[in-house]
This record gives structure tokens, C-alpha cells and sequence, in this order.
């Protein structure tokens, strides 16, 4: 009988993730079922004493639960990183972005921004409050719930310019990436997983973070828009 290793993981890897899968259950003989779920949804249920194999989220998210007795002490594993894009409607105008004032520019023209509920989302809060126009921008400001994809409000017109991470833009019709933010801005978050300390498979959570994290994952993290661990 097969096994199988059960996953929660942040929306994030997801483009990477389902191109490496195939290739871990034949070598593996190990079925993997993922849940995907934005992180706050991934921090309430954990916390709340939901129970998987494995866990993959921002490296913040493992650490926080690794703290809490929920994730196995040491097991943390990097396995991408990656940057904020901006997204505009497919065949829109692109915003000049190249520099920080030029993206203030582009918010304070726009009609609507949108930013998610993740990691991302968070940080452009604060940014916008230390750029001085967090005030201004409030009224045309859309976060979107947890697990929703900005660039899917942008390609139905609801936004007009999107923000999240570079991979969540990526795979959506529909829009068109505009670019990362300004070298000097840019966030860079680290994804990570974490072996539940409830796990029922733990030596099959820690082969598939292996997998992940080795160097012949590597170009497919790359062309999905992310950095390698």
C-alpha cells in the first residue's frame, strides 16, 4: 500500500512544487497531498493543534511554530527564496518602476492598488508608511483575504496595480508582470519547511524537503520565479 505524506504549504511554491512532484512519488513510491493555504491560515490551524506530515511556509511561520513545539526542533529546511513583483491588467500600461520615486509616482496616480494577506502584503504596509504615503494610498488600498491571488483581482480589472510574490504573479492569466520593486525596497522572503512533530511520516516529510532543496530542483525554482534555498 502506498504511503502517503501529508503537506500544508504557502501558495508561494506552489508553481515550483507541482512540476517537482511527479518526479518525488515515482522515486519515492510515496504519494504526496498537498493543502495549499495562505500563511496566516497555515499559523491559526497549526497553532490550533491541526496535525501534518510537513509544513512549508515563510521561514518566519517555522520558526514561530518550531517555538510553539509544533514543528520537530532542527528540521527547518530552505528551500527558496524570493522577491515582491508588481502585476498590471494584461495590455495595460506598464508604470514606470525603476526607481522608488518612481513608484511612488505610479501608487499615487493609480486608481486602485492591491496587496495580499501574506508576507509580502505586510511588509508594503510598513513600506508605504515609511515612504510617507501610506494615508494617501489607504482609500484605494485592496488586501486580499488569505489564499487569494492578487494577480486574479488585477486580470478582472478590480486592481489596477498588484502586488505579491514574484512566483504568485507568474502562473495568472490575464496580467502582465511588470517587474520586482526597486533594489533599494525589495523584500526578500525565505520559504522553508518543517517536519510536524505529529507527523506520521516523518522520514518521508524529510526525503521530500531533500528533494526540494537539492540542486536538481534548482532550475525549476528558478524558472518559477524564485531563488534556490
Amino acid at each position: 500500500m502506498m504511503r502517503t505524506l501529508k503537506v500544508i504549504s504557502s501558495l508561494a511554491i506552489k508553481a515550483a512544487y507541482v512540476e517537482l512532484v511527479p518526479q518525488f512519488e515515482k522515486a519515492s513510491g510515496c504519494e504526496v497531498a498537498t493543502e495549499w493555504a495562505g500563511m496566516v491560515d497555515i499559523l491559526k490551524r497549526m497553532k490550533a493543534g491541526e496535525s501534518v506530515d510537513l509544513v512549508i511556509g515563510s521561514a518566519a511561520v517555522v520558526d514561530e511554530l518550531m517555538q510553539l513545539g509544533r514543528i520537530v526542533p532542527g528540521s527547518r529546511v530552505d528551500l527558496a527564496k524570493s522577491g515582491v513583483g508588481v502585476a498590471v491588467r494584461s495590455g495595460a500600461r506598464k508604470p514606470d518602476i525603476g526607481s522608488v520615486e518612481a513608484l511612488k509616482r505610479a501608487l499615487r496616480s493609480a486608481k486602485s492598488i492591491g496587496y495580499s494577506s501574506g508576507p509580502s502584503g505586510v511588509y508594503l504596509s510598513g513600506l508605504f508608511e515609511r515612504l510617507g504615503i501610506a494615508a494617501e494610498l489607504k482609500p484605494k488600498i485592496t488586501q486580499t483575504p488569505p489564499g487569494v491571488f492578487v494577480g486574479e483581482r488585477v486580470a478582472r480589472g478590480e486592481i489596477e496595480i498588484g502586488f505579491q510574490q514574484v512566483p504568485e504573479l507568474l502562473p495568472v492569466a490575464g496580467i502582465d508582470y511588470v517587474g520586482p520593486l526597486p533594489r533599494e525596497i525589495q523584500a526578500i522572503t525565505v520559504f522553508s519547511g518543517g517536519i510536524h512533530s505529529g507527523a506520521d511520516e516523518p522520514e518521508a516529510a524529510r526525503a521530500w524537503l531533500k528533494f526540494l532543496a537539492s540542486p536538481g530542483a534548482a532550475p525549476v525554482i528558478r524558472k518559477k520565479g524564485m531563488e534556490p534555498g
